[in-house]
């Protein structure tokens, strides 16, 4: 697969904090979500976009995404050439490494880019521009993820973006973890992190579904997975949530991205 050549990376090098199976729970969602639409994509292509210190979670996502669309080929692709020259050697038959940024320089519009825990280091004003940026590169049934997770993988929370805008928002979580939902606060994407303070949508979101969590509390002798459903079942009687029971099993709720983008930002 040729590249595209940039003039220079857009963007600047993070953290690269990264461990194996720590893009689980996104993986897995964007297998059962979007696997349909790059299965029936001519050469379907997607994008780990700013991978980290070691590929691990390029070669997870090839791995998750062939269960869904066994032709799938994925680019990962990191700002820091060094951490490219230390990929390669994973390098394998549907999979290479880049040296790259935001402007994504591959030969083809991708049907998927996942941005995870990128954004995250930068500024909130940052963030449209970059959003804006990445959807331009998408084919036209193209899905842009971006959002943050913990360190191992057990609260994740992502926005979903198709080439007009952004449509949802996931949050997600290994259940025994959790507390009180709210817990996903600090895993809330940068476009919604500073936003979590009275007046704003997504700050009367979590308060809302902690209320709901602890009005489902008597099913927790149930287990936290039919605590979780019958939580996010009474949600939905209020804000729009967009998925069904087969996801809440997971420890996910998916909600309309209107129904909590920021107030007075523009999206």
């Amino acid at each position: 697969m040729a590249a595209r050549t940039p003039s220079r990376p857009v963007g600047t090098v993070t953290r690269g904090t990264t461990n194996p199976n720590r893009l689980r729970r996104m993986d897995r969602w964007i297998a059962a979500t979007h696997g349909i639409a790059l299965r029936r994509a001519d050469a379907p292509l997607a994008v780990d976009l700013g991978y980290g210190a070691a590929p691990w979670t390029a070669v997870e996502l090839l791995n998750r995404l062939r269960t869904a669309a066994p032709a799938v080929e994925v680019v990962g692709i990191e700002i820091d050439p060094a951490r490219v020259a230390a990929a390669r050697p994973y390098a394998r038959e549907g999979l290479v490494f880049r040296h790259g940024g935001f402007e994504v320089p591959t030969d083809r519009p991708p049907h998927l880019i996942r941005a995870a825990n990128v954004l995250r280091q930068y500024d909130e004003e940052q963030v449209a521009a970059v959003w804006e940026r990445l959807r331009a590169r998408l084919a036209p049934e193209g899905l842009l993820v971006e959002g943050t997770c913990d360190e191992i993988g057990r609260r994740h929370v992502w926005v979903a973006l198709g080439p007009e805008g952004p449509r949802t928002v996931t949050f997600a979580t290994r259940l025994g973890s959790l507390d009180r939902p709210s817990d996903l606060a600090e895993r809330l994407p940068k476009a919604l992190i500073h936003r979590n303070v009275p007046g704003e949508p997504v700050h009367a979101f979590l308060r809302d579904f902690d209320r709901a969590w602890a009005g489902a509390a008597p099913y927790a002798s149930y287990g936290a997975r039919q605590r979780w459903i019958r939580t996010v079942r009474a949600l939905s009687a209020d804000w729009p949530v967009t998925d069904r029971a087969g996801r809440w099993r997971q420890g996910e709720v998916t909600v309309a991205w209107g129904a909590l983008a920021p107030r007075g930002a523009g999206w």
